[in-house]
């Protein structure tokens, strides 16, 4: 027969008006409510001191000793635990001390800035890590869905492309006129002061060739399709989607990540020539005010481009596409459980998507450099 938990309290006021309350039984985690409601009832009436006696209790679990701390904690100086037995006495020490036992560990932490500056630094070191454990596992499946197409999801494949490719494509074209417009304008003036202004053409169409139009189509990406893989594979995470293609077997990166990857490593570059070719169109618009005409315009950037810079320009765009996406898939596995998680890993994603790509821009320009491209 299981056994009947017994509990009472009896309170007692003195003439100064002071309050006593003796419990007797088993103060557990069952009986702890009901004498909580008692004792709250006595309480609300006195601001004397509290004295509890506690000698009758013959048994005391953590709920227990959590209802006698929250007693101390309210009233503070006004409350006092009298006759509480040796071994209750220990066993609340002990437990007192498991959850108070990195406490100190955490204050001396916030005092040391060394100790804080060599956590930010193992932070990233395993961030590092995972980033380069998780490109190496997306290059293998991606190698291994390549010698074996049919076993790439083609329908996720095409989806990814329509998702990046032509959503994307009015951003882009926007981007990239205003971009040229800009651009234009504001070389005008110092260009103009050197009588040089039809060298804006070489400047604005380099530019946007090398440099700014896989960089900005990037960034655009990053805001876009980075936190757009983050936030549905984080959600998929938090619905145990996930968890369920482990158990029958399946690999979350060849069965989500990989067509994703693929299919934005491939529309980078397109896009990529989407937003040089409608800046382009924005600088010459703006060199037409100028009063040049689109034969001056044209035969000036030919003279100015070459084959190799917009091969270099969209090789760094391919490769821009390729750490988007795996970052923002790497975030959206790595969602843990919680109601801020998919936006926490959403951000993630846009914010590494944005260091990678100025880190590997930086890649680029010294290997270019180097090879004198």
């Amino acid at each position: 027969m299981e056994e009947q938990k017994i509990i009472s309290a009896e309170t007692e006021r003195d003439a100064s008006g002071n309050l006593t309350i003796t419990i007797a039984g088993r103060l557990d985690y069952e009986t702890v409510p009901a004498i909580w409601k008692q004792c709250l009832a006595a309480l609300k009436t006195t601001t004397h001191q509290v004295t509890l006696n506690a000698e009758k209790i013959d048994y005391c679990d953590s709920a227990g000793f959590a209802f006698l701390d929250l007693l101390r904690e309210k009233y503070e100086n006004n409350f006092n635990l009298e006759k509480l037995s040796p071994s209750l006495q220990q066993l609340r020490q002990a437990l007192r001390n498991q959850i108070n036992c990195g406490e100190p560990h955490m204050r001396q932490i916030k005092k040391i800035p060394l100790t804080n500056i060599k956590i930010f630094i193992v932070h990233i070191q395993k961030n590092i890590y995972d980033n380069i454990t998780f490109l190496g596992m997306v290059a293998y499946q991606s190698m291994q869905s390549l010698k074996n197409l049919k076993g790439l999801r083609w329908r996720d494949f095409g989806m990814a492309l329509e998702d990046v490719g032509p959503k994307a494509l009015p951003i882009i074209v926007l981007c990239g006129l205003l971009i040229g417009i800009i651009s234009t304008f504001q070389s005008a003036a110092p260009m103009g002061r050197f009588g040089a202004q039809i060298y804006i053409i070489n400047l604005v169409g380099l530019g946007l060739v090398r440099e700014m139009g896989p960089l900005i189509t990037a960034i655009l990406l990053a805001g876009r399709t980075a936190s757009s893989f983050a936030a549905e594979i984080g959600t998929m995470k938090i619905n145990q989607e996930i968890d369920a293609l482990i158990t029958m077997g399946l690999s979350p990166i060849k069965f989500l990540a990989i067509p994703r990857i693929l299919a934005t490593a491939m529309m980078t570059p397109i896009l990529n020539i989407f937003l040089i070719l409608s800046g382009l169109i924005g600088c010459a618009i703006v060199m037409k005010s100028l009063g040049f005409n689109y034969y001056i315009y044209l035969h000036q950037l030919d003279v100015a481009l070459r084959l190799k810079d917009f091969i270099g320009g969209t090789v760094k765009a391919f490769f821009f596409g390729l750490v988007i996406a795996s970052i923002g898939c790497m975030r959206g596995l790595k969602t843990k459980i919680g109601p801020s998680a998919v936006g926490y890993s959403t951000t993630q994603a846009v914010v590494s998507s944005l260091i990678m790509i100025i880190i590997v821009d930086g890649i680029f320009a010294y290997i270019y450099y180097t090879l004198g491209i």
